[in-house]
């Protein structure tokens, strides 16, 4: 297949983007597919469209470019908004309209919050992973809250906080995070007013609006969905005790991952039900990522779910799905027939 691994765009998690991009485009390559990479912000030049499939181009290379325009980012943002220019660039809805599957390693705003998936639903574009809809949901952390907990799904008590707007009461310690964004980037644990000032500003410096919910203790675990069945649970073990941005991608701080956890078959398979019951309200039957926490008391919290899991040779949901003896060129083989199989049943055809 012509295979499109969409990457880059403009959020705070744009490198990781890219580097998992590098990894899901190097497997499609071995597996026997026409596959390149494509930023969605940047694009490609008119003379390279013809022949974009058939390039054996050096991906690291690539990947190198395309980070080490990370820095131009914010001011093509800002030429683009006072132009009314748009989000794609040059010539990547041609290419992905040209390709029979777009495989979505844009992680972050735009590529996890539905506004991608929508364009490319109205333009009958084919791509891996969630709905518009179920993205959507799941990206921002207060409407997951308002979807799940009705449903009966356990989560943190906690409010949502617009700019400009001040907190009336918080209990400490508490969690601060924004309500958009992934990779625990601007998340900070808070213990008294001091540091809720500091954490407050932090994160709303990657989102408009913020969550701040109850500081749960306990042990933190990862469990990930493949068509629709819950895979072995993983336990996450920071080193500082709290897990943020610098334990899973500081190479000094990274958590110690443990897959399988070392837990009793009930209480794992508790985990695993819960996990898959909300993937099912959220209509997310390909694949996503759920992150838990289970108290000192063992009531199991959900934290949140991620729609688009990094997808790194070293990340979390590849080393579930390998814990389940499915490595990674058979996880993206099964992500795209899955893909496909989703499409054709939605569309109505066999």
């Amino acid at each position: 297949m012509k295979i499109v691994v969409l990457t880059g765009g403009v959020s705070s998690e744009r490198n990781m983007s890219l580097y998992s991009a590098y990894n899901i485009c190097s497997s499609l390559r071995r597996l026997g597919h026409e596959a390149n990479i494509l930023d969605l912000f940047f694009g490609i030049d008119s003379e390279r469209v013809d022949g974009f499939f058939k390039e054996d181009n050096n991906l690291e290379k690539e990947i190198k470019l395309l980070k080490n325009r990370t820095s131009e980012v914010h001011d093509e943002v800002i030429r683009r908004q006072e132009g009314k220019l748009g989000i794609f660039g040059e010539n990547v809805i041609d290419i992905c309209r040209k390709a029979d599957l777009v495989f979505m390693s844009v992680n972050g705003k735009v590529g996890e919050d539905g506004h991608i998936q929508a364009v490319f639903d109205l333009l009958d574009v084919k791509y891996t992973g969630s709905s518009q809809m179920s993205c959507l949901l799941s990206l921002d952390k207060y409407l997951t809250k308002k979807v799940l907990v009705p449903e009966g799904i356990l989560m943190p008590k906690g409010f949502m906080l617009k700019k400009g707007h001040k907190a009336e009461y918080v209990p400490y310690p508490c969690v601060v995070k924004p309500c958009s964004t992934g990779s625990s980037i601007g998340v900070s644990l808070v213990n008294n007013d001091e540091e809720l000032t500091r954490a407050i500003q932090d994160a709303f410096s990657f989102d408009n609006r913020i969550i701040v919910e109850e500081y749960i203790e306990g042990r933190e675990f990862s469990v990930g969905i493949l068509d629709g069945k819950a895979l072995p649970v993983m336990e996450i073990r920071p080193k500082d005790g709290f897990n943020n941005y610098k334990s899973k991608w500081d190479p000094d701080m990274e958590s110690e991952k443990i897959c399988p956890a070392n837990l009793d078959k009930d209480t794992a398979r508790k985990m695993q039900r819960l996990v898959e019951k909300a993937c099912d309200i959220l209509d997310m039957d390909i694949y996503a990522k759920a992150d838990l926490i289970m108290s000192d008391e063992g009531e199991i919290y959900l934290l949140e779910i991620n729609s688009l899991p990094n997808m790194l040779d070293t990340s979390v949901y590849p080393n579930m799905t390998a814990a389940d003896d499915i490595y990674y060129d058979q996880l993206i083989d099964i992500i795209i027939k899955k893909a496909r199989y989703y499409i054709g049943h939605n569309n109505g055809q066999n």
